[in-house]
């Protein structure tokens, strides 16, 4: 790793607070690219748009998608304005190289119906990690917090009589997100009575640990083992949805759209930046329209009556 990368990554992480992963996707997209300009005989002070082409070119013509590649350049626009601030570099190649174009992918979302058939039968199971599970499923529907938020979150982190959980989003970012009734009763539940008992299984007092949602053996719950845990409440309810935290979090904007929430609230709750980020949600189905308009254009009031 060259001086340069090594700074900026420094940078991302001391001055724009970036978690390790997007730290780490950085350092990846900047090393394939220092691996190709190596084996062109190319500088990077020597860099330029015909260079930056080639390098594209490669990446697609090796089954790289067009959104990773858009990612990748990004991050070396990020990179290469970096140096250009610090005084490496004079000018940024990248400034007029335009991303390649890729198609809108819109979230994938469940019906409210299966939102509460999965509450439903998973409310159902009779195994003593039920509790705990039901109080993941619904936090992460009712708050759309996202996993990594979900698994670093302590128990002081929630109040069950406010019924607000504060989260550290993306660049340590604090926001503070309402949640149900229906959801604090199942917090409850789990605060009370499961998460003590998973904690019980730690043996040594110094390994205690203040996370809200623990794993079977009483410790902080990873991404991985969150993940886990969804695809085992499909296979114990049988409602295979391809059940993630992602999803659940598409379900939860997309709905309060879909019932009227402001675009900026939802932005908010979400943690977004930047309100484009949001802007996917106004893609509502086709249902969703039809019955806005019925209800909402006098003349189908009319053609009604």
């Amino acid at each position: 790793m060259n001086k340069p990368q090594q700074e900026f990554l420094a940078h991302l992480q001391l001055v724009r607070n970036y978690s390790p992963r997007t730290i780490e996707s950085y350092q990846k997209d900047i090393d394939k690219f220092c691996v190709f300009i190596f084996n062109e005989g190319i500088l990077l002070e020597e860099v330029d748009a015909l260079s930056i082409r080639n390098f594209l070119t490669e990446e697609l013509n090796a089954g790289i998608s067009k959104r990773s590649c858009k990612r990748r350049l990004s991050a070396l626009r990020s990179f290469y304005q970096y140096m250009v601030n610090v005084g490496y570099m004079k000018h940024n190649p990248f400034l007029h190289v335009s991303s390649p174009k890729t198609e809108t992918k819109f979230p994938r979302t469940l019906y409210k119906e299966q939102i509460e058939e999965i509450f439903l039968r998973n409310g159902q199971r009779a195994d003593e990690l039920m509790i705990r599970d039901q109080a993941i499923l619904y936090l992460l529907y009712y708050s759309g917090i996202r996993a990594h938020e979900l698994v670093t979150l302590d128990i002081q982190s929630i109040s069950l009589k406010d019924r607000i959980v504060m989260v550290f989003g993306k660049g340590n970012k604090q926001r503070i997100v309402p949640f149900t009734a229906d959801c604090r009763d199942v917090l409850k539940e789990y605060v009370t009575k499961d998460r003590p008992r998973l904690l019980s299984k730690v043996k040594e007092p110094s390994e205690f640990s203040p996370a809200l949602f623990v794993n079977a053996n009483g410790r902080r719950l990873t991404t991985r083992g969150l993940e886990y845990i969804l695809d085992s409440i499909e296979e114990k309810t049988g409602l295979f949805v391809d059940l993630h935290p992602h999803i659940l979090r598409h379900s939860f904007a997309t709905h309060l759209l879909e019932n009227g929430a402001d675009l900026r609230v939802i932005q908010e709750l979400l943690g977004h930046e930047s309100i484009n980020a949001t802007q996917i949600y106004t893609h509502v189905s086709e249902k969703a329209l039809h019955e806005t308009y019925s209800v909402s254009h006098p003349r189908a009031l009319k053609n009604k009556k």
